[in-house]
């Protein structure tokens, strides 16, 4: 067993398991952890990786009906079925305004988001991960400028004033927001939802409602699917 102790050390730990001969993985803990151990494991065959969720936001595990429930979540990690999902890989510019890459299993994305899961990390998770990242979302939203946005999905281009671009693998964000319910994590493409210069009133009617996946059409929301997603801002 190992512990993590500090940001990015399950990167670390998971590289150096799978080195060692490990070829199955348990992460304890929540989406961060699982990014971590993925980008330690990513172009690595025959590896397995099993989640049992201790963490706040319980995006990843809720696409693939993983238990929040310890004995179940642990008989799942011992003897459930196998499936092998498709992995994104980003390139992008960090807040230090350097470049870097990263794989993703559940979602990448670029724009307001970003901002909404540091403000919710930073945070008390004391009231829960949905309680956290929904407040996260209106304090982030009323003070954001909108910005342009030119985004390519496999060759389609769509351009203008968006808030954020979404490229999902899995179905949830943001501590069970269903932003993209018809993603599937094995299809072979990804499910990108832009999202367009929406107002206050747009927010606090359509909010809600991503956390039953029915906030869709909408105006300011469009679905594209492909493989390969570029988005210059």
């Amino acid at each position: 067993m190992f512990v993590s102790e500090r940001p990015g050390h399950l990167t670390e730990l998971a590289a150096a398991a799978v080195a060692g001969g490990a070829t199955r993985l348990v992460v304890v803990g929540g989406d961060g952890s699982v990014h971590e151990a993925v980008n330690g494991i990513a172009g690595v065959e025959g590896v397995e990786l099993a989640v049992i969720p201790r963490g706040t936001g319980w995006d990843f595990v809720r696409s693939f009906g993983i238990s929040r429930r310890l004995e179940d979540a642990v008989a799942t990690a011992l003897t459930g079925d196998i499936r092998e999902i498709d992995l994104g890989r980003a390139t992008f510019r960090t807040w230090a305004g350097g470049e870097g890459g990263a794989y993703f299993a559940n979602v990448g994305s670029a724009g307001i988001s970003g901002a909404i899961a540091r403000r919710a990390n930073e945070a008390s998770k004391a009231l829960g991960g949905k309680i956290s990242y929904y407040w996260a979302t209106l304090a982030v939203f009323f003070g954001w400028q909108t910005g342009r946005m030119r985004v390519t999905v496999d060759g389609e281009v769509r351009e203008g004033r968006m808030i954020d671009v979404v490229v999902a693998n899995g179905r949830f964000i943001g501590g069970g927001m269903m932003l993209c319910p018809e993603a599937l994590p094995d299809d072979g493409v990804f499910d990108v939802l832009l999202i367009g210069d929406v107002t206050k009133r747009d927010l606090l009617f359509v909010l809600p409602k991503t956390y039953r996946g029915n906030h869709l059409p909408h105006p300011r929301l469009e679905v594209l699917r492909g493989r390969r997603v570029t988005v210059e801002a």
